[in-house]
């Protein structure tokens, strides 16, 4: 078996209060964008959603995250975020993304570096091998 590292998408409309003063979305928004899709795709496209991770005593903190701005989104923009596995690796898992403006043009692209951690004790823990299996598609 392999990770499986297919590209999701999930569409979103900027909603008011994503807008900052400079009248465009807000850089902390493209986090918060993220973060939505991974939420949805876990549950929708990988089988295996947050509430079932955090029912099994793990969750997942960001560890570190790189954004690159291209083009900014504006009010009442759709949008479709990106999102695809690049590796699981000890208690780290990568994601990386793409939000996509309905012209096709990039606005922001990136990745979030995930820790798991035992929501119990607090620490970070080593991605079960089913976890793994449960993220991997057969060869």
């Amino acid at each position: 078996m392999k990770l499986n590292t297919n590209k999701y998408e999930t569409t979103l409309m900027v909603r008011p209060d994503d807008i900052d003063m400079n009248n465009h979305v807000h850089s902390s928004k493209y986090m918060d964008y993220v973060l939505f899709a991974r939420y949805d795709q876990m549950h929708r496209c990988y089988k295996m959603s947050l509430d079932e991770f955090i029912k099994e005593g793990y969750g997942w903190v960001i560890k570190s995250t790189q954004l690159e701005f291209k083009r900014s989104l504006v009010l009442g923009d759709t949008c479709k975020i990106y999102t695809w596995l690049e590796n699981m690796e000890g208690s780290s898992c990568k994601v990386n993304f793409e939000i996509v403006k309905a012209n096709g043009k990039e606005s922001c692209t990136g990745h979030f570096i995930y820790t798991m951690v035992n929501l119990n004790t607090g620490r970070s823990e080593k991605v079960p091998q089913w976890i793994i299996d449960r993220y991997s598609i057969a060869d």
